[in-house]
């Protein structure tokens, strides 16, 4: 009698050892694995509904190694910056995958308003989850307005450099804008002109002389290794002046679009759906087949 009350205790902390033990290994199990899975990851971040893109099952071809991400300017989303875009890349054979990022909390329909930089960390989550579901070792990148500054963070700060080939940029902040800019973009969507006032984030960090853009653009506005495409419009009324979009280090092709096509009148918005832009963003995609783009390119 006096053994068994001896080892109780002895058997009560084996029995909570094991248990403590047994909840440690779950956590390990559960917690950091689920975190760790980078497709379940990305998928969080998919837009939904974008022709063409975010089929998980795609499989790369010899002709097109790389999957394409697509990354959506301020205020849009993935699901509406890229209709036309999305479908046509798809068309040609690309695996193509495209994110909502910068969503803030109560603010319905619109995204790309975090700060840039926490911008630039989903979309480090979606590539990686990207380059996991089709097993490429690098991505080719897709974007327009921030979209196309925005991964510039991902590539210098955040280890981007190594899983990126191409960037390509078409009417990219890169080198900020002013409040005016800012402004103009705003009034295309219902409700992002008292944003800009209260609760974006982003445009703050996109106005020129900014301490982000300070950081982003010191000493070299590229990084080696990717190769960059900027495609820019005249008639561009938001990221002004247009030429401020062009990027001046390293592998870089600058294009104007009217140097394409004397007659596209196409701006800031209608660039990501315009057929001589998306056919110049083909052909830096895949420069070894690239064509001329003339007036009477199509994607």
């Amino acid at each position: 009698m006096g053994d068994n009350v001896l080892s109780r205790p002895r058997r009560l902390r084996s029995i909570l050892v094991a248990t403590t033990s047994l909840l440690a290994g779950a956590l390990l199990l559960s917690g950091p694995a689920r975190a760790a899975d980078p497709i379940t990851a990305a998928k969080a971040l998919a837009a939904p509904g974008v022709p063409g893109a975010n089929n998980w099952s795609c499989r790369l071809s010899s002709a097109h190694p790389r999957p394409v991400v697509l990354v959506h300017g301020t205020f849009a989303t993935g699901s509406d910056n890229w209709l036309i875009a999305a479908p046509a890349l798809a068309a040609h054979g690309y695996c193509v995958f495209a994110p909502t990022y910068g969503a803030e909390p109560g603010v319905p329909l619109l995204a790309g308003l975090a700060p840039v930089a926490d911008s630039a960390a989903q979309l480090a989550t979606f590539v990686d989850g990207v380059l996991a579901a089709t097993g490429a070792a690098q991505a080719d990148l897709v974007g327009h307005s921030q979209g196309g500054m925005m991964p510039r963070y991902y590539l210098r700060f955040l280890g981007g450099a190594g899983k990126v080939h191409t960037l390509v940029g078409l009417a990219p902040s890169n080198h900020g804008t002013t409040l005016d800019g800012l402004l103009t973009l705003a009034a295309v969507f219902p409700g992002a002109l008292d944003l800009v006032r209260s609760a974006c984030a982003s445009c703050a960090d996109q106005a020129a002389g900014s301490a982000f853009l300070q950081e982003l653009n010191a000493g070299a506005d590229t990084v080696p290794g990717v190769s960059y495409t900027v495609i820019a419009t005249r008639f561009d009324e938001v990221v002004t002046p247009y030429t401020s979009q062009f990027l001046s280090s390293g592998d870089v092709h600058n294009v104007t679009l009217q140097r394409l096509c004397a007659l596209d009148i196409s701006e800031h918005v209608a660039i990501a759906a315009d057929p001589v832009a998306l056919h110049e963003v083909l052909n830096a995609l895949d420069p070894a087949h690239a064509t001329t783009t003339t007036c009477l390119s199509h994607p």
